[in-house]
Protein backbone atom coordinates (compact mmCIF):
# COMPACT_ATOMS: atom_id res chain seq x y z
CA UNK A 1 0.00 0.00 0.00
CA UNK A 2 2.61 1.97 1.07
CA UNK A 3 4.57 2.09 -2.33
CA UNK A 4 0.93 2.40 -4.77
CA UNK A 5 0.94 5.50 -2.42
CA UNK A 6 4.51 6.57 -3.45
CA UNK A 7 3.54 5.55 -6.79
CA UNK A 8 0.33 7.82 -7.29
CA UNK A 9 2.27 11.56 -6.03
CA UNK A 10 4.03 13.21 -8.50
CA UNK A 11 6.65 15.10 -5.73
CA UNK A 12 9.70 12.89 -5.26
CA UNK A 13 10.11 10.54 -2.25
CA UNK A 14 13.23 9.74 -0.48
CA UNK A 15 13.07 6.35 1.89
CA UNK A 16 15.27 6.55 5.33
CA UNK A 17 16.47 4.31 7.56
CA UNK A 18 18.15 4.78 10.86
CA UNK A 19 19.64 1.74 10.53
CA UNK A 20 21.72 -0.34 8.04
CA UNK A 21 18.84 -2.61 6.72
CA UNK A 22 21.27 -4.84 4.35
CA UNK A 23 23.06 -5.57 7.81
CA UNK A 24 20.16 -6.52 9.81
CA UNK A 25 17.94 -9.93 9.23
CA UNK A 26 17.40 -10.94 5.25
CA UNK A 27 13.75 -10.56 5.18
CA UNK A 28 14.70 -6.60 5.82
CA UNK A 29 17.06 -6.59 3.05
CA UNK A 30 14.05 -6.17 0.37
CA UNK A 31 12.53 -2.96 -0.08
CA UNK A 32 8.63 -2.52 -2.09
CA UNK A 33 9.18 0.99 -1.91
CA UNK A 34 13.00 1.90 -3.25
CA UNK A 35 11.89 1.15 -6.84
CA UNK A 36 9.38 3.99 -7.15
CA UNK A 37 11.72 6.23 -4.83
CA UNK A 38 14.14 8.80 -6.43
CA UNK A 39 16.65 7.80 -3.75
CA UNK A 40 17.26 5.66 -0.28
CA UNK A 41 19.28 6.60 3.10
CA UNK A 42 20.06 3.38 4.99
CA UNK A 43 22.38 3.66 8.40
CA UNK A 44 23.31 7.05 9.04
CA UNK A 45 20.68 7.35 12.05
CA UNK A 46 18.91 10.37 12.61
CA UNK A 47 21.33 12.38 9.99
CA UNK A 48 19.37 10.49 7.24
CA UNK A 49 16.02 12.64 7.58
CA UNK A 50 18.04 15.74 7.75
CA UNK A 51 20.30 14.61 4.66
CA UNK A 52 16.94 14.10 2.20
CA UNK A 53 15.35 16.99 3.74
CA UNK A 54 18.07 18.66 1.72
CA UNK A 55 18.51 17.08 -1.25
CA UNK A 56 14.21 17.28 -1.99
CA UNK A 57 15.06 20.92 -0.85
CA UNK A 58 17.67 21.88 -3.48
CA UNK A 59 16.90 19.56 -6.12
CA UNK A 60 12.84 19.95 -6.44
Amino acid sequence: AIGDAIAAVKAPVVEVHISNVHAREDFRKFSHVSAKCAGSIFGLGLRGYELAIAWLLTNH
